[in-house]
């Protein structure tokens, strides 16, 4: 069964210490709170972490969707418990949301495609794609952009041109669940034993193109808000899905926010181009160390006010590099804040040593 979900010989060999321990190759089909579903050689397991695992794993360190573990099977009781996680080939992160310290939160891992779902209505987002884009191109996967609903767009072509303005590197797809546009084409980006990754925000339509491309009904869909065209969740957990073709497919619930977490290299990859623009530019800027916002004479504000630098992607690269920044500064506050709390704690054992110790000179 696990040679349907991807399991390889580069992966028997970096079980083989699992195995000497006597335990079971499994991969993560679905996450769930806490609870998991493994697809093993004794069929499909319900599991859980060991308390040894829970113990030692940090924030992004627990098994979700797509990670390859070690368990202990109880095959007659349909249950297995996770001890070990396989390393990753890849690992989508972003940051959690919410407010409080910056954590991080991993999503699906093990993952070859990134299918980054939009829908051609309204809810159509160049800046939004650019943040999808980065987190892709840092999880290491090969993002690949998806249109959906393209039976409802007037000017599809037109959209997608947009689309590739913004998306570098990365292949656009228009395609219609309703009318099958577009699907054959996506159908083969799809092979056997290779896992691809729905991303997108609500009501975009990835449970449908999943049920479209499985050729059956396999999650539950509901129509888009007409005075929004914005949708509701549908997928409330992450899933991984066989499909016909032996590809595997992972749905997501949809994403109201997507921090960036680490994502240097994955803005480098989405802004290359752009970049490679500003920093020509640069040289022309009247202060070498222009931070090009509004020092006069910056030859970067020029252009973008003469339309020969994209001031919307520009605004775009500002506001992630802004989020990237202050993210990193919050984690080194955070770090400085544990490291004091740290050596406070050793001066007051040291201090409480101390009297102990004079106390008994004394007696």
């Amino acid at each position: 069964m696990i040679h349907s979900y991807g399991w390889s010989e580069r992966l028997q060999q970096q079980f083989e210490p699992f195995a000497a321990r006597g335990l079971t190759p499994g991969r993560v089909t679905v996450q769930q709170r806490g609870l998991y579903r493994l697809a093993t050689e004794a069929g499909e397991l319900s599991a859980e972490v060991s308390g040894r695992f829970a113990h030692e794993a940090g924030e992004a360190g627990y098994p979700v969707t797509g990670d390859w573990v070690a368990c202990a099977t109880r095959p007659e009781e349909g249950a297995a418990t996770i001890h070990a996680l396989l390393p990753r080939r890849s690992l989508f992160v972003r940051k959690a949301a919410g407010p409080g310290q910056p954590t991080a939160q991993a999503v699906a891992a093990n993952v070859d495609l990134a299918f980054l779902v939009m829908s051609l209505n309204a809810d159509l987002n160049p800046r939004r794609l650019e943040r999808y884009l980065a987190v892709a191109w840092e999880s290491g996967a090969q993002p690949v952009v998806v249109l959906t609903k393209a039976d409802a767009c007037d000017d599809v072509w037109g959209a997608v041109a947009e689309v590739e303005a913004v998306a570098v590197g990365a292949d656009v797809h228009a395609v219609s669940a309703l009318s099958g546009e577009g699907l054959e084409d996506l159908s083969v980006r799809l092979r056997p034993g290779e896992t691809a990754v729905l991303l997108g925000s609500s009501g975009v339509g990835k449970s449908t193109l999943v049920n479209a491309l499985a050729g059956r009904d396999l999650m539950a869909t509901a129509a888009i808000r007409e005075h929004d065209a914005r949708g509701r969740h549908t997928t409330t957990h992450r899933e991984l899905v066989l499909l016909p073709s032996g590809a595997l497919l992972l749905d997501t619930p949809g994403m109201r926010e997507l921090g960036l977490w680490d994502a240097e290299a994955g803005l480098e990859a989405t802004f290359g181009d752009l970049e490679r623009q500003i920093g020509a530019l640069a040289a022309e800027c009247r202060y070498r160390n222009c931070g090009h916002r509004s020092e006069p004479g910056c030859a970067v504000r020029l252009a973008v006010e003469e339309g020969r630098l994209d001031e919307a992607r520009w605004k775009g690269w500002v506001k992630l590099q802004r989020e990237l920044a202050h993210l990193e500064r919050k984690e080194d506050q955070i770090a400085r804040e544990a490291h004091r709390r740290q050596w406070i704690a050793i001066s007051k054992a040291n201090r409480a040593e101390m009297r102990r110790r004079g106390r008994e000179n004394e007696g």
